[in-house]
């Protein structure tokens, strides 16, 4: 489970190599050997580790470190491909570790949505996977990436009920992405809390080798009404976003002006959600959405269901898991599938 892991590129079908960020700390992290001490490896994906991490990588207040961590950042981002022209400010202004990984894209422009609001939309710049709680189901993949009833609270019975046999995605975002979510569907927020947990890697491997982390995570859930007027009609989406290893915070910014980040809008039962807006930002480091559809209610689009299943691409979910499980890498705001 400690391979390889390559993924497919959505937008020119290559197969693309991923060199994990930290594989070596998270592979240590990771061994068999924390079974023996269960201390030490609770204390390393404790909210206090990642906090000094998370300092000593972007938050250190000595100019020179700054300095120095930022043009290392930098250099790092463009070998991995990065355009820096898409933000909403010039390179030269993004001067701190903290500044390139919170930096603002211009969205409407270089992430273009399609206009139709049945189309589900990709809330982050991302690597994909989808699958069904379903025994039946096609793509099913129950308890490989998470136990329901741990992911969305043992005393949310109501959205447990609801969600039983959903069609799920998940999104994993990797340390350089562009780290805003926004809203895929549109609806009215019915209910939204968060669940306090730990700090697991997102890193394939060490996925693997937790089984279900991202209901182990700390999380902010988010249930979205889209059968409403104006709505996605998807019936009722969870949107459940996953904190991991570095991250600190999860900065709630929802925002309906197109094109904006700002005036930030409360997220409170009764909001109306505008599909495509910006509505959190992750803190630097690597993080996961999980979205879940209420059963037959929304159908993915066929690529991403065909690269899911090739049998010629190395992942460590395929090795760890004992099926063909492939990432298709996707922009935010791109069609993900559409509403049946």
């Amino acid at each position: 489970m400690w391979g390889r892991h390559q993924y497919i590129e959505r937008a020119s079908g290559r197969v693309c190599e991923e060199r994990p960020f930290a594989d070596r700390l998270v592979r240590w992290m990771y061994n068999p050997v924390r079974e023996y001490t269960p201390a030490l490896f609770k204390a390393l994906t404790s909210a206090r580790f990642c906090s000094w991490l998370g300092n000593i990588n972007y938050d250190l207040d000595l100019p020179l470190w700054q300095k120095f961590n930022a043009r290392r950042h930098i250099q790092w981002l463009t070998r991995l491909g990065v355009n820096l022209d898409e933000c909403t400010v010039p390179a030269a202004a993004l001067d701190t570790p903290r500044k390139i990984f919170e930096r603002r894209i211009r969205y409407a422009e270089c992430r273009a949505m399609d206009a139709d609001p049945s189309k589900l939309a990709a809330p982050a710049d991302s690597r994909m996977l989808c699958g069904s709680l379903e025994q039946n189901g096609s793509i099913h993949l129950k308890n490989k990436f998470f136990d329901l009833v741990e992911l969305l609270g043992m005393e949310r019975q109501r959205w447990c009920t609801c969600f039983s046999d959903a069609d799920f995605a998940v999104f994993r975002l990797t340390p350089e992405k562009y780290h805003y979510n926004h809203v895929p569907v549109s609806g009215v927020i019915r209910d939204q809390y968060e669940i306090h947990g730990q700090y697991h890697a997102c890193n394939p491997g060490a996925v693997v080798a937790q089984v279900t982390p991202f209901s182990k995570n700390r999380r902010l859930v988010t249930i979205i009404d889209t059968d409403v007027n104006a709505g996605s009609r998807m019936g009722l989406v969870a949107m459940v976003e996953v904190v991991a290893l570095m991250i600190g915070d999860l900065h709630p910014c929802y925002t309906s002006t197109p094109g904006g980040y700002a005036p930030a809008a409360a997220q409170v039962a009764g909001t109306f959600l505008r599909r495509g807006q910006p509505k959190s930002l992750f803190r630097p480091g690597s993080s996961t959405v999980v979205l879940l559809f209420e059963p037959k209610r929304v159908r993915f689009s066929e690529d991403i269901l065909l690269n899911q299943q090739r049998a010629d691409i190395h992942t460590r979910f395929g090795v760890g898991f004992g099926a063909p499980l492939v990432e298709t890498e996707v922009d935010v705001r791109s069609t993900i599938g559409t509403a049946i």
